[in-house]
């Protein structure tokens, strides 16, 4: 019988509790609830439960397709990362077909992803999450705070250019601040050099199992790096001003670093792979997994407990808990051995059924449409998050010391150091993540900025490799296969909020099961069957709250950053099903073409 995974009690109430929610919330893409109970008298959020309420289905819809198919659909779950389902199914399409692609169709689809970090940890960092940092905001919510911003240096001024912390703030200001505005220039760069690897964003039109469609050319790789540049000077600007920026909240309200703060259970499934090794056999997924240039592993408490793809997969677990489904414990069992011969459990993704069950929302029972994956380690079920992504993945990539990139990038045990190259204005700098005491909304943020600048140096040198590829003649970026009648398939990668597995099972040359698992439903998971809150659940319980308005006035600036800072998305948490038989008609009007 396992035991309950370990996780951070409610606070004892105080009598006067107020009761607040936050659905949906603003500046992300999808219908996120977060409800609330307060104790303004301890100054601490008591409880929380995080809901959604849409219900869309491809592991339902998914049934009965060309398996070639599946990454083209399942792009199609989310409109901001999309390319990351695409390359996941990739990844498992590969598998499932026996298939390796070139090199050079390898280094320019690493391209790709490293320019979609790139874009989308920019465009949430600098016009979503600062939001939250910027002057007009902290003058409504802490207008002490935003005085004594008024009266501090900023330590990196000379690097940045602004001289007070307030003066970042300002520059963080919607529509009008200069940060603001620059990132939404960078965010076209970083497009166009992902449209010039995976020919258009978000839905990418060259991707395919056996490599990519892209002609991988010296003229190709120039635009691309000519882009790059600009964003690496970008980096050298921007790692710094963020250090500032977070450090001061540190600094100007002590004990800010218990907001949004949760155990340390992080995962990262791994990214950017290795054509040198990488041969997307199942039986040889250790070797090419802990090759990946970002490690997967698992952290527990600090501890990194293994960088095994095979024991990553072995582990999964998905559970109903709170969520509106039946389970499927009577359903046929897709998969009962892995090609190693290890035991899959019933519900693992290869044997997982969708078995919707609406009903009324009830905390006390079922109250969202997201289920609760979790890590099962041989006793807990563990409620995994992924730091927002970054988080999870430099702590993983930092303790496990494996990723060594042509002098870019060095893991240390204990941190990842960045260098980045000499550019048009600014000198070489090495940047230096070290391993924070926590897991917190302050340094999920952080390791955002840092990810990016890890991002940068890895394309540089996946630019160098494709170089040489096409200097020695290597041009071929794509290999022929054919879809065996039965097989079996998984891909695991990094979306850009965090872990991406798919999970597919041929039978007849079709897709008979098909279950795609992203951040989200990890991070936004609800309560399991052992009462176990998921990650949004478990950071905002317990979070204490500096926010000076009090209950009349109160806009919850300490809980949304908690939320935002594991940069939510939730279309890939819930998907949409019509049911058997049943036929949607969408009215269109003459006018505006749409109803």
């Amino acid at each position: 019988m396992a035991t309950q995974a370990r996780h951070k009690e409610p606070p004892t109430p105080s009598p006067q509790l107020v009761e607040m929610a936050w659905d949906p919330i603003t500046r992300i893409v999808g219908s996120l609830g977060i409800y609330t109970k307060l104790d303004f008298q301890q100054r601490k959020v008591v409880e929380c439960h995080s809901t959604s309420s849409i219900f869309r289905g491809y592991s339902l819809f998914m049934q009965g397709k060309d398996p070639r198919d599946s990454h083209f659909i399942t792009s199609r779950i989310c409109g901001i990362c999309g390319d990351n389902h695409a390359t996941c199914s990739v990844y498992t399409q590969n598998m499932a077909y026996g298939v390796r692609p070139p090199a050079l169709g390898e280094w320019i689809l690493n391209l790709g992803e490293a320019a979609e970090y790139m874009f989308d940890h920019n465009i949430f960092q600098e016009n979503l999450v600062a939001v939250d940092y910027c002057e007009q905001m902290v003058r409504e919510t802490n207008p002490g705070v935003l005085e004594m911003a008024e009266k501090t240096e900023a330590p990196h001024a000379d690097v940045h250019g602004y001289r007070t912390i307030a003066d970042i703030m300002r520059a963080c200001n919607p529509f009008s601040g200069a940060l603001y505005l620059e990132g939404l220039q960078m965010s076209r760069l970083t497009r166009e050099k992902f449209c010039l690897m995976e020919g258009r964003h978000v839905h990418p039109s060259t991707l395919y199992p056996g490599g990519v469609g892209t002609a991988g050319t010296i003229q190709v790789f120039t635009d691309y790096l000519v882009r790059l540049m600009k964003y690496v000077e970008w980096m050298k600007k921007m790692v710094p001003l963020h250090d500032d920026l977070f450090n001061f909240f540190y600094q100007a309200m002590p004990g800010y670093e218990k907001v949004g703060q949760r155990r340390i259970l992080l995962g990262c499934w791994g990214s950017f792979q290795d054509p040198d090794v990488c041969d997307y056999d199942y039986r040889t997924m250790d070797e090419w997994g802990r090759a990946m240039f970002v490690t997967p592993g698992i952290v527990v408490d600090g501890k990194l407990v293994t960088t095994s793809l095979i024991d990553i997969n072995l582990g999964l677990r998905i559970l109903l808990g709170s969520s509106y489904y039946e389970d499927w414990e009577n359903e046929r069992t897709f998969v009962d051995r892995d090609p190693l011969g290890n035991p899959i459990d019933k519900h693992h993704p290869w044997n997982q059924t969708t078995i919707p069950k609406p009903q009324k929302r009830d905390f006390k029972g079922n109250y969202s449409w997201v289920m609760s994956p979790r890590w099962y380690d041989g006793r807990d079920y563990l409620a995994l998050d992924t730091g927002g992504g970054p988080l999870a993945r430099l702590w993983v990539t930092a303790l496990a010391g494996l990723v060594d990139l042509g002098g870019y990038i060095k893991a240390t045990g204990e941190s990842v150091k960045i260098r980045l190259p000499k550019t048009a204005t600014k000198p070489e700098v090495e940047f230096e993540w070290k391993i924070p005491q926590w897991s917190n909304a302050i340094e999920r943020n952080r390791a955002r900025t840092y990810f990016q600048a890890y991002a940068t140096a890895a394309a540089l040198h996946f630019i160098d490799k494709a170089l040489a590829e096409i200097r020695a003649g290597h041009t071929k970026t794509w290999n022929e296969f054919s879809v065996p009648k039965e097989a079996i398939g998984c891909g695991f990668h990094e979306a850009v909020r965090g872990v991406l597995s798919h999970h597919m099972v041929i039978e007849n040359g079709k897709i008979a099961n098909y279950h795609p698992y992203p951040p989200t439903p990890w991070n936004a998971s609800v309560r399991d069957i052992y009462g176990t809150p998921g990650p949004y659940e478990d950071a905002v319980q317990g979070t204490p709250i500096f926010e000076e308005n009090g209950p009349d006035s109160f806009k919850g600036i300490d809980i949304l950053r908690t939320v935002r800072s594991f940069d939510p998305c939730l279309p890939c948490g819930v998907h949409m099903y019509l049911g058997e038989g049943k036929e949607l008609q969408v009215m269109h009007s003459p006018t505006f073409g749409r109803s």
